[in-house]
């Protein structure tokens, strides 16, 4: 702000008086920062009897004196006239009868800050609103109450959107050209029938019944029925469809109702409590913090350098800084003083020029918009416009859409357009050639007008029908149920799903960048050591049921006393500064949690520093706060690593408290508090030691190492270090400290250097339960994991070591170091970097851009505002549901409900389930659609009547089967843990590969064939055309009988082949379930009951449908031996199923490879060794490798160091780890890539050079000479590190696409070693070579 803060009448302070969650709301996330609104609005004495009087605006909307429609002119535009002409603030707030101290009542009483009397004193934390212009009614208004506000502003949420009926649904579905074309046949073959039936003179003649018995009749009238059962069908699929589309919708709108829901901190009844953003209502004074996403629109109270960015909404790049409206009618009035006075001056040059203008307005205003985020600063706003009366709310009921199709659903929507367009062909064909067919007979007669026009509709229903039976309606169906039932479940899992494409997309992420706190540790921080000065050491009591404390073995705790005895050896001077340290520099407040139970909530770290303040018998932080009203606020900044908070301490006096990384702490320090304590620190101090004063000495080298030691001691065992510091000033601003642009004092000109050293706390944050497993869950699916992380590099690496992250030959690196890698070098680094330690929100972005240039599939978690960036960038964004920012759970794509890294593996799983399910039904539907369109085009073509031999009906009967309800089973199954036994399957991997393009081109020749055998040889085989021999006498004497039988046992064969070929597609559905070689096709299914309920529903209609179909389904009753047969035979696709599986992939040779086109580019990548334990092969597939050959699914040591491959190739290890430390340490530490121009000029000789040390080595690491022979040599072979691949070289090669990193070239040569060289061991163990 301008120097309007500086000044003695405007003395903010950081504080709460009393806070409370309102209801269940849960407790507020992390880094929440309590604004005390009556320090905003505080006033000195002399202040407070300036009283203006003001006369309110007659209330013109129920009690309140403004209409939605004013209070929006306000912001768009924004309008300082308009707020003018309002009355200001002032005038604002009356007129919504909102108190900016005490905010709304939810009570019917008066707002007594609204309405009061001009005697009246200010309460010590009631003080006037901007004091100067403390203001009184003229008279009181009528009380408005939460629901009057909301019925005359409105809620703050959008109008829902009209849902469709169902009927709006089925006109959408009965709008497809191809349902409509149907449609039309049938009604002609309706009316076709009906005039044949009734409509023309029917000839009585001799028919039979089943038992022979012959009586004469005409025939039955059931022409018609065919149409009737075609338009019933079609009503039922589209029906079907439609009820499916209605559940998605109303699942999909249950769960952005869930997404679009947050708490944010209000001002009511005087406490701040945590309210749903739909509950706020005009006139709420709201807090503002980093990190969110404004809610609603307002005008701005008061604050500490609230910056906001609006470029959502205005399109304007740069931060808006907000400012009161009393200091920005100030900055306006000096503008146009500067405007109107042209002063001269003289230039360096000697010029005399034309001073320019203030631009003091210029990125400031007094405005909140909702929609737009808080960059940096805190403050108070009171709202004016909420739901579809904010900017926010009227710009997306503008934008309102219907959502876009996953990239998957659009994948899949070429491929059906694909299969419709074969289909069409085939339909076509088949209508072109029947019609030929047709005609041709006509040379022996034309038939009647009648019947021909019934024939040719005939055949044209039967071409529409492969038509409708081709195109795979189903394929998009698949996925949307998939995603639906996938989404719900997620959430049960902790996975808030907010864009739909991430929960495909998750299922393929090769690696994935975690943060530390709170998702790999459970966020539960507690001070367990510290200490202050220079040696007083304390560390955490014992717990209950404890009976050594481990810490107290440590040799740096060696005198360290419990915190309990800590006061009684410090002096209360000390005491007091560390107390007033720990609670003025917070941002964390008490409340009541969900239990009711009185806690801490804010900030993990700054929790347990309270937490520890209050157990040493610290005063209550509210009064701590009280008495040193706060002056100046540096908020916490991922740059900076840490927070200043400058306080009024006396006349004359202004201390800064500091906290933040304590090597970054101890460095901008010069002094360090001088801490008297006994010789072993366990007696208590004497009373003169007790009230000894805060005393400083100079922070010297020696003692800066010691302090170092101490850091890295704590380090080590895993807890997270913060350094306090404190600097005294005698004015603020400080008289020689030039302010910035925005008339303020830069941070680094007081708390960057000079401060004294208070001590550095050791903040314990145990690591959740299951991430190792978590951990190595997600490595043994082929996921590389990595920490990023602001911690110091020894935390980060003691943590990472107990996850399973940091593993042998692994790199960990700090991120400014990387930052200044050139991209060759990243590039170099990051295969087998495991921990990037003290890095920033930039470095994590870099680190997400190059790995998505290497090809990676890229999953980050984040909590913080800067995060948005790189959590864009990813192709998954996780954010915390807890501990996260509103910006960054804006900017992912699934929140983390309980904040905790083992929830990733459940995304990881569900991802594959929703891929898997939709290749599962496009496996089984790709099946039926090449047996049915290829049946009915060759039975069609082959009768004499140009009828396929299966009916329109029939065939629609199979497209439901094969397009809902096989999607609805398949769709549905849950994920299994064997899903993370395979790896990550790259971008370039086609949806159908080549195993499933096995399983459908067998299956479909294996039901092509049965159906064919039982069409034109059944009646063969099955013996029907053989008179039985209670039927031959009757026979013989009419041989109408005889015709009789065998027609009747065609119209039963006929019902065998619909029937066989149903249950060919019913079994298959099971065969479907797998898509790999396995055997096991059950596997899991008792656990989808969905499944089971499908499969039942379609045996049974089967069932009804040839048992009762009769004209309808043009169908006969079948006898159980027929049944039989057709249930063997349909059953015949399980061992069938076995034998394509057991057909192994390499005798189709390339074909695999070429289906399959997964192989991906190649890069200049070095490659990486993997050292597995005997215990450790699971790790194996996403260590970093080097030389990965395509090994067997199961890795063994081979004894001697090297890894066999299936084509014998045999690689000696050890030679590959020279030439990787050699080639990554020479570019970590500052040597050139070597380029391919300078590799060609080397001589060959330069290799030589490397012998020896290649011989030592490779015995030292254990390796002996092969025997073997007939193998390939090893000196014979080499690892192209330029073509290597860049995921072979992170992950290994990936079992199942056919990828090799191992490849034999000719011998290239070494680059040549500069033996001027010291070596250094690094963080890993590695020995680093250091350049001369």
């Amino acid at each position: 702000m301008e120097k309007t803060e500086l000044e003695p009448s405007y003395t903010p302070v950081l504080d709460s008086s009393a806070t409370h969650v309102l209801s269940n709301a849960p407790p507020a996330t992390a880094s929440d920062a309590v604004v005390q609104p009556s320090s905003l609005f505080s006033a000195t004495p002399q202040h407070t009897a300036a009283t203006t009087v003001i006369n309110p605006r007659p209330p013109t909307n129920g009690p309140f004196s403004f209409v939605p429609d004013e209070l929006m002119a306000l912001i768009d535009p924004k309008s300082p006239e308009k707020l003018e002409e309002y009355g200001g603030v002032p005038g604002l707030l009356a007129g919504l009868q909102a108190d900016p101290v005490k905010g709304l009542s939810t009570v019917d009483q008066p707002l007594s800050a609204v309405v009061s009397s001009s005697d009246e004193k200010p309460a010590p934390h009631e003080g006037g609103f901007q004091a100067q212009h403390t203001h009184k009614l003229s008279s009181t208004s009528q009380v408005a109450s939460i629901q009057d506000r909301e019925q005359f502003f409105g809620r703050n949420v959008l109008p829902k959107r009209k849902p469709k009926s169902i009927f709006q649904l089925m006109w959408m579905a009965l709008q497809e050209k191809i349902l409509i074309l149907l449609l039309i046949a049938a009604v002609i073959s309706i009316a076709l029938g009906v005039y044949e039936d009734y409509g023309t003179t029917h000839v009585p003649e001799q028919l039979y019944t089943k038992t022979f018995v012959p009586y004469i009749a005409v025939e039955p009238k059931i022409s018609w029925v065919e149409g009737v059962a075609i338009l019933v069908a079609v009503m039922i699929v589209v029906m079907v469809g439609s009820v499916n589309d209605y559940q998605k919708e109303a699942q999909f709108r249950k769960l952005n109702s869930k997404k679009e829901d947050r708490l944010i901190k209000a001002l009511r009844n005087g406490e701040t409590i945590l309210l749903s953003v739909f509950d706020i209502v005009v006139g709420d004074v709201l807090h503002l913090e980093p990190g969110d996403v404004i809610s609603a629109d307002g005008v701005y109270l008061g604050g500490h350098n609230l910056k906001c960015d609006e470029s959502a909404m205005t399109g304007e790049a740069d931060a808006i800084k907000k400012v009161t409206f009393e200091e920005y009618k100030k900055l306006e009035e000096a503008e146009v003083a500067s405007q109107s006075e042209s002063k001269i001056h003289t230039n360096h040059e000697g010029i005399d020029v034309i001073a320019e203008h203030s631009h003091a307005l210029h990125g400031v205003d007094p405005f909140i918009i909702s929609g737009s985020k808080v960059l940096e600063g805190v403050g108070l706003y009171v709202v004016t416009g909420v739901g579809q009366n904010s900017f926010h709310g009227r710009t997306m009921m503008s934008l309102r859409t219907e959502p876009e199709d996953t990239p998957l659903q659009v994948k899949l929507n070429g491929l059906a357009e694909q299969i419709a367009k074969l289909g069409s062909l085939a339909a076509l064909l088949m209508l072109v050639v029947l019609f030929i067919r047709y005609f041709i007979t006509f040379r022996n007669g034309k038939p009647p007008s009648a019947l021909i026009i019934k024939s040719l509709v005939d055949i044209i229903i039967a071409a529409v029908t492969v038509i409708v039976v081709a195109v795979p309606e189903g394929l998009p169906l698949a996925v949307t149920l998939a995603l639906a039932f996938a989404t719900t479940r997620m959430l049960k899992d902790n996975n808030l799903v907010r864009v739909l494409a991430a929960c495909e997309t998750m299922g393929n992420a090769t690696t994935i960048c975690s943060d530390k706190t709170g998702t790999l540790t459970q966020n539960r921080m507690t001070v367990v050591a510290g200490t202050l000065g220079v040696n007083t050491r304390f560390i955490a009591d014992l717990g209950e049921g404890e009976t050594s404390n481990q810490r107290a073995n440590i040799p740096i705790n060696k005198h360290a006393v419990g915190i309990s005895q800590l006061v009684s050896i410090l002096p209360s001077a000390v005491t007091q500064l560390m107390h007033e340290a720990i609670a003025i520099n917070s941002s964390a407040f008490e409340s009541e949690d969900e239990k009711g139970n009185l806690t801490f909530i804010g900030s993990k770290t700054e929790v347990a520093l309270l937490d520890f303040s209050k157990k040493i018998g610290g005063a209550d932080y509210r009064k701590l706060r009280e008495a040193s009203p706060i002056v100046h606020l540096y908020p916490f900044s991922s740059e900076r690593k840490s927070m200043a908070t400058i306080t009024q301490i006396g006349p004359k006096q202004f201390r800064l408290h500091a906290k933040g990384a304590s090597e970054i702490i101890m460095k901008r320090c010069d002094k360090i508090l001088q801490v008297p304590s006994s010789a072993d620190q366990s007696t208590p101090l004497s009373d003169n030691d007790r009230n000894t004063e805060v005393t400083e000495m100079d922070l010297t080298s020696e003692l800066q190492t010691k302090i170092h030691k101490t850091i890295i001691s704590y380090a080590t065992q895993s807890l997270r270090t913060i350094g306090i510091a404190y600097r005294d000033f005698e004015s603020w601003p400080p008289a020689d400290i030039e302010l910035n642009n925005d008339g303020e004092v830069p941070f680094a000109a007081v708390a960057e250097s000079g401060m004294t050293l208070v001590g550095i706390v050791g903040i314990e944050d145990p690591l959740r339960d299951g991430v190792p497993d978590a951990v190595l869950a997600c490595q043994r699916a082929g996921v590389f994991v990595r920490m990023v992380t602001g911690d110091n590099i020894l935390t980060a690496k003691s943590i990472a070591t107990q996850c399973g992250i940091y593993t042998q030959g692994g790199i960990i690196m700090e991120g400014p170091k990387f930052r200044a890698l050139s991209d060759d070098e990243m590039d170099a680094v990051i295969p087998r970097l495991q921990v990037l330690a003290r890095s920033s929100p930039e470095d994590k972005k870099i680190l997400v851009g190059r790995l998505k240039a290497m090809g990676e599939i890229v999953a980050v978690t984040g909590d913080g505002t800067n995060d948005g960036p790189a959590l864009k960038m990813s192709d998954i964004g996780f954010s915390m549901g807890i501990a996260g920012t509103e910006v960054a759970k804006e900017a992912s794509s699934i929140i983390l409900m309980d904040d905790n890294f083992s929830s990733i593996v459940k995304a990881i799983l569900w991802g594959r389930a929703v891929n898997d399910a939709v290749k599962k039904f496009l496996q089984f539907q790709l099946t039926v659609n090449v047996t049915a369109v290829a049946l009915t085009f060759v039975t069609a073509v082959v009768s004499e009547n140009q009828k396929p031999v299966m009916s329109a009906v029939q065939l629609l009967w199979v497209n439901l089967i094969m397009d809902t309800l096989a999607a609805l089973a398949l769709a549905t199954d849950p994920p299994t843990p064997d899903l993370l036994d395979r790896q990550p399957e790259p971008r370039s991997a086609p949806l159908i590969s080549f195993i499933m393009w096995k399983m459908i081109l067998g299956q479909a020749v294996l039901q092509l064939i049965i159906t064919f055998v039982l069409e034109y040889k059944g009646m063969d085989i099955l013996n029907y055309n053989n008179i039985p021999d209670y039927l031959s006498d009757r026979a013989i004497q009419n041989p109408e009988i005889g015709d009789a039988y065998r027609k009747f046992k065609r119209q039963e064969l006929d019902t065998m082949v619909f029937n066989t070929f149903v249950f060919l597609q019913i079994f298959n559905e099971v065969n479907c379930r797998r898509l790999d070689n396995r055997l096991n096709i059950f596997s899991g299914i008792q656990r989808n009951n969905y499944f089971i309920v499908i499969f039942v529903i379609m045996v049974l209609f089967q069932a009804i449908i040839v048992e009762f179909g009769g004209s309808a389904f043009k169908t006969e009753s079948l006898s159980g031996v027929q049944w039989a047969i057709c249930i063997v035979l349909g059953l015949l696709s399980f061992p069938v199923g076995v034998m394509i599986r057991l057909l192994p992939d390499e005798m189709f040779g390339g074909l695999k490879k070429w289906v399959d086109n997964s192989t991906p580019a190649h890069g200049a990548l070095p490659n990486f060794e993997s050292y597995p334990d005997s215990n450790e092969v699971g790790r194996i597939n996403s260590i970093p490798a080097s030389v990965r050959s395509q090994r067997s699914n199961s890795v063994s040591g081979s004894g001697h160091n090297v890894y066999p491959s299936r084509d014998g190739l045999v690689w000696n290890s050890a030679i590959t780890k020279v030439r990787s430390e050699l080639s990554v340490f020479k570019s970590i530490r500052g040597g050139r890539l070597s380029t391919d121009s300078e590799r060609d000029e080397r001589h060959a000789l330069h290799a030589g050079a490397m012998v020896p040390s290649l011989v030592a080595t490779s015995v030292g690491a254990g390796w002996a000479p092969n025997r073997q022979r007939g193998t390939t040599s090893n000196s014979s072979s080499q690892v192209d590190v330029q073509n290597s691949s860049p995921r072979s070289s992170m992950t290994g090669s990936r079992r199942g696409t056919g990828q090799s990193s191992v490849r034999v070239a000719t011998p290239t040569h070494l680059a040549p070693v500069n033996t001027n060289m010291t070596s250094q061991t690094n963080l890993s163990g590695a020995t680093l070579p250091a350049s001369s």
